[in-house]
């Protein structure tokens, strides 16, 4: 689905989960560096990610869409492979 067929909530809180995962990235320490976040802000983080996946489950519920329906790259790995079937050739008899 397109950003522009989602409503202005969805839309929000795709943009919540975004800034929020690069302020994750972005304050990530290092190997052997301390964390520059206090344990009770990254367990608020943590809380924050479940809150934002719990709503965009209910509005894709309301929505009538089921938990498969994922969006994905145009150039990832098909599972489905499409096979031709050819029709056996009449023997003449």
């Amino acid at each position: 689905m397109s950003i522009e067929g989602l409503s202005k909530e969805q839309r929000i809180l795709r943009v919540l989960r975004k800034v929020l995962g690069n302020i994750v990235k972005d304050t990530a320490p290092r190997p052997g560096r301390p964390n520059p976040l206090q344990e009770s802000t990254i367990e608020d983080i943590r809380n924050l990610f479940g809150l934002i996946a719990e709503r965009e489950r209910e509005l894709a519920d309301e929505a009538g869409m089921t938990a498969k329906e994922r969006p994905h790259f145009s150039d990832e790995p098909q599972t489905a492979q499409v096979l031709k079937l050819h029709k056996p050739t009449k023997k003449p008899h």
